[in-house]
């Protein structure tokens, strides 16, 4: 079906109608399951039925809330068969409850392709908002949040990694994505080297007992991962490119070559940065070892 683009569409919510159905996109906690809304919940006794990205995942939830709906799956493996069917259902005047794993819905998630579907068929979607992973770590980050991008999870390969860096390197606003564990070593360390040394946090365990914040620069950030491995998936939030950075050439390749390798870390420290990570930064740009850049002001000194 061919989507018309020559008109707006609107959708008033909640004015009175017989049929379709409405496509609820119902947020579930991320964590801690007193974020649950009072909304939320009855939406979810309310509808026909209930879409969930893990149906076991989900039927923890709906029973700690004595939810007794009908639950289907509707994720990345099946979504071409279920899909179809759902918007089959919704046509037919049955309102249906879409929920994520945790969260809200539709964000980096098949979730978006149902709403894509169901628009299409001029059938109501209505949020029920709630808790979000991605916000929530961007406003204890002390980074700044009147600009800000989310960008979903980098691609795995060094090759796409790059590519995903090229198209954000510019960006003003502070910037967000989700990390697995076991790649984010990696994928902080291609930062540093491609974008230098901004401001960053790593927030994990959001709203659970363990829930933690590591601000830093990149640097001092990586540090910390080599030293204690995270667990649990991450949410990264950087700063974006400053207003002077282009001017200073910090990041336009040797913008370094002029300065002696003592020069280069007290670049870095004017910018704030303590010893460890100035000597740390200037061996990233150089492609040499901390130890190198060590020992080169060592023998400075002895000279």
């Amino acid at each position: 079906m061919t989507e018309d683009l020559s008109k707006a569409t609107i959708q008033r919510s909640f004015t009175a109608r017989e049929t379709p159905g409405t496509l609820y996109l119902v947020a579930t906690p991320i964590g801690n399951l007193e974020d649950m809304t009072f909304r939320a919940i009855r939406t979810l006794r309310e509808v026909q039925l209930i879409a969930a990205e893990d149906t076991r995942q989900t039927r923890k939830l709906l029973t700690h809330f004595e939810i007794q709906n009908r639950l289907v799956s509707y994720h990345d493996h099946n979504k071409e068969a279920s899909g179809p069917e759902l918007i089959r259902l919704l046509e037919e005047g049955q309102s249906i409850a879409l929920v994520s794993d945790a969260g809200i819905p539709a964000i980096s998630d098949p979730g978006a392709d149902l709403v894509r579907a169901a628009i299409a068929q001029d059938i109501p979607v209505v949020p029920i908002p709630g808790a979000n992973a991605a916000l929530s770590a961007l406003i204890i980050s002390g980074l700044p949040t009147d600009r800000f991008l989310f960008v979903g999870f980098p691609p795995r390969e060094r090759k796409g990694l790059n590519k995903f860096l090229d198209g954000f390197e510019e960006e003003r606003g502070s910037i967000i994505f989700y990390e697995s564990p076991h790649r984010v070593k990696k994928t902080l360390a291609l930062i540093a080297e491609r974008w230098g040394n901004r401001k960053m946090a790593i927030v994990r365990e959001l709203t659970k007992k363990h829930e933690e914040a590591v601000r830093g620069t990149v640097i001092a950030c990586l540090e910390h991962v080599e030293q204690i491995p995270p667990l649990g998936e991450c949410c990264i939030v950087i700063e974006g490119k400053s207003a002077n950075e282009g001017s200073t050439g910090e990041n336009d390749g040797q913008w370094w070559s002029s300065l002696t390798l003592a020069q280069h870390v007290v670049h870095y420290e004017t910018l704030q940065l303590n010893r460890k990570e100035a000597m740390k930064s200037a061996a990233v740009d150089r492609g040499i070892s901390k130890r190198d850049v060590y020992q080169a002001l060592l023998n400075d000194t002895e000279e």
